[in-house]
């Protein structure tokens, strides 16, 4: 027999028996779901991460996810690791770093290469090599390849290089691997044949498809559609601003049609680890290849202006007031970038806070998901970390303004309304009276505050922007 069938058929076999150990590289919203589903199927499971406190959290049987109970982490029984040495243990390990963006809006991989160098002193004939962040086409066969050849293997003969990118829903119990359809994809037939039998085991369903990049572009076609109808939708919001309409009463119109037509929410902007992010890979790779992707950028500068056209609107909104940005109290209600989550990463609420600052106004917040949230320099300063103010009625009439960007179930919007003394409202959950409680989903946020009522009209004037 073929020694490049008969490892990858020894290694199928241990996978189908789930006699494999499963390392996941990444123990975040992404990396700790996946690792407990292959836990809760029968394989063994090693996890690794930099963050000392997951670690820590995981081998003591805590969850370090917002979202995931504590006793379903000390029942799966997964050792966690700081360093990667014990990945040598492990028959498939797949990798769920970050891929954020850099400051000139491109894609930044470090976590990625420095896992892949790690990982490649410690790999072994019979191994699987997975990718699951999110990622331009090429990056798996540009770096996940190399790092298999580094370790002397042979990708598709005693090593396995596969692409199986991410669709995680994080606060959506029901959006999970184990119910989501997998793209799965494979550095060479046989790497295929491995992917579809490691991932047949934790996924509701599979989808292979012909190559790597397919895979990879279309996990950022996924998010670039949603990144194009929400700056769609946004700039709408800001016509029918000028033109004295409610925009979700426009969509809402729009959405009786049976055909043709999918509703999307405006907001105050994007945020977490995809969407803000994966036009912006999209776009670099496409320059690279001396391309231009017009349509996919402008959506991108749109999105981005959110937060100013919000801080506009909060300024227009304090000068029929009689008074101005510098020096207002403002605070900010929810910090986290999605209902239901305490996740900021690339949060419109911090760009509105800095650009707050920036004008001169004192700035606090209330996040009942986010008590505290550490300065950073997009905030402009090295002052102590932030903390999140309880709400009561006299401290929510001591600011001039409150504006409302990512509401929780938890928040009481009833006290918000009847005490403050204006409300910018950036999601729409305040418009209306008391029957507004559809204007709480929203298909953009990646979520919904299904269980959450918007208050009747008592006291606060409210701005939507």
């Amino acid at each position: 027999m073929n020694l490049g069938l008969s490892v990858a058929e020894a290694l199928i076999a241990r996978l189908r028996a789930r006699q494999a150990r499963i390392g996941v590289v990444g123990l975040g919203y992404v990396g700790m779901p996946l690792a407990l589903r292959f836990a809760e199927v029968g394989f063994a499971v090693s996890g690794f991460d930099i963050d000392a406190r997951k670690v820590r959290a995981v081998n003591e049987g805590r969850s370090p996810v917002h979202g995931i109970a504590d006793a379903r982490v000390a029942a799966a029984r997964i050792t966690a690791h700081e360093e990667l040495d014990a990945a040598a243990e492990c028959d498939a390990i797949l990798i769920c770093v970050p891929t954020p963006i850099g400051p000139h809006k491109e894609p930044d991989l470090t976590a990625v290469r420095r896992t892949l160098a790690g990982l490649s002193l410690h790999l072994r004939p019979g191994q699987a090599v997975g990718l699951e962040s999110t990622t331009y086409p090429g990056t798996t066969e540009g770096y996940v390849v190399p790092a298999l050849r580094a370790a002397g293997l042979t990708p598709g003969v005693d090593g396995f290089a596969i692409y199986s990118p991410e669709r995680e829903d994080p606060g959506h119990p029901e959006r999970t691997v184990a119910r989501v359809p997998k793209l799965v994809a494979g550095h060479t037939p046989a790497c295929l044949e491995v992917a579809k039998a490691l991932y047949g085991a934790v996924a509701g369903s599979l989808v292979p498809v012909s190559s790597l990049a397919v895979a990879e572009l279309a996990k950022l076609y996924e998010n670039v559609f949603r990144a194009v109808n929400i700056g769609l939708v946004n700039e709408l919001k800001r016509l029918c601003h000028a033109m004295g309409l409610d925009v979700h009463e426009v969509i809402d119109a729009a959405a009786t049609k049976p055909f043709g037509f999918m509703p999307f929410r405006p907001g105050p902007g994007l945020g977490g680890h995809c969407i803000p992010v994966d036009p912006w890979y999209l776009a670099w790779k496409a320059r690279e290849m001396g391309l231009a992707t017009d349509f996919i950028e402008l959506a991108g500068r749109v999105n981005d202006a959110m937060p100013a056209y919000v801080v506009g609107r909060l300024r227009d909104a304090l000068d029929r007031r009689g008074r101005t940005l510098h020096g207002a109290r403002v605070l900010l209600l929810g910090l986290a970038y999605k209902p239901e989550v305490p996740d900021t990463r690339e949060s419109p609420a911090v760009e509105i806070f800095r650009l707050l600052v920036g004008h001169g106004a004192t700035v606090e917040y209330h996040d009942p998901l986010v008590p505290r949230f550490p300065v950073t320099r997009r905030l402009g300063g090295t002052a102590p970390e932030l903390v999140s103010r309880d709400l009561d009625a006299a401290m929510l009439g001591s600011y001039d303004a409150v504006v409302l960007v990512t509401p929780h179930r938890a928040m009481d919007l009833d006290l918000v309304r009847r005490h403050a003394r204006l409300v910018v409202d950036t999601r729409g959950v305040l418009r209306g009276g008391a029957a507004g409680g559809e204007a709480l989903q929203h298909p953009d946020m990646k979520g919904d505050l299904a269980g959450a009522t918007a208050p009747a009209n008592r006291g606060a004037e409210i701005i939507q922007a």
